[in-house]
């Protein structure tokens, strides 16, 4: 599951800790991250922002990607099957509203972040990573499994480097923060979970005092990842509001 917190102008999304504090998305946080995310679009102002962090006894995840352990709890390997296709679709709604939210998006990571969860931090605008424990890993390579065209599109999206584009999708390299930072990934690398946290939340507040228009912002940002946007089924619209 998650909650939400708001202070001001600043919403702070938070995913709360699973049994083994993985985050792990699964039907169930999928659907609470989407009812989340609607829940903010419609309290936001202008000036708005939004942090994501992700609280856990261990601090050793963000997301880690997909829970499989969901998807192989059936009795076929086609009803498994189905139950990824479920996710993966579930989770392509998650994305679009993220990439629609009308207001500038912090993702705290403080721990390991995977697969989908990477795909879940990296639709945020500004990343900040702990350099004392983690790492950014695409292990679809190393598993056997394709990546949906969403995700790929938030790759490229956001990892500028071929080289690095390849090490991390194609070669399933596992990132560490000083590493994502050199990469252009991550916009600041920070000692611990919690100097990360602080730092998201400075930052936060340094976003909503800017006072965007916020359906302006999500326009900007949409026309900023136009492959992305195919992918997720969304059109970018003109917007002139001062003239």
């Amino acid at each position: 599951m998650c909650t939400i917190e708001k202070r001001g102008s600043l919403f702070i999304l938070i995913l709360d800790s699973d049994e083994d504090d993985q985050h792990r998305l699964n039907p169930t946080l999928i659907s609470s991250i989407l009812s989340a995310l609607s829940e903010i679009k419609s309290q936001s102002t202008t000036g708005s922002a939004l942090i994501t962090v992700a609280h856990g006894g261990s601090g050793k995840f963000f997301c880690n990607g997909f829970d499989f352990r969901w998807a192989q709890a059936v009795s076929s390997q086609s009803d498994a099957r189905r139950r990824l296709r479920q996710m993966t679709d579930s989770f392509r709604e998650v994305v679009a509203a993220f990439v629609s939210l009308p207001m500038p998006t912090v993702a705290a990571i403080s721990g390991h972040v995977a697969a989908a969860g990477l795909v879940l931090a990296f639709v945020h605008d500004y990343l900040l990573m702990r350099s004392d424990h983690g790492v950014m890993y695409m292990p679809e390579v190393n598993l056997g499994i394709t990546l949906p065209d969403y995700f790929a599109a938030a790759m490229r999206a956001k990892i500028g480097s071929p080289m690095a584009l390849r090490d991390v999708v194609a070669r399933g390299v596992k990132v560490r923060a000083k590493e994502a930072m050199e990469m252009g990934i991550v916009h600041s690398i920070h000692d611990n979970v919690e100097s990360t946290i602080e730092a998201a939340m400075r930052l936060g507040e340094e976003l909503v005092n800017k006072k965007w228009v916020g359906e302006t912002y999500a326009e900007i940002r949409k026309s900023l990842y136009p492959e992305l946007c195919s992918a997720l089924g969304l059109t970018h619209n003109l917007i002139i509001s001062k003239i």
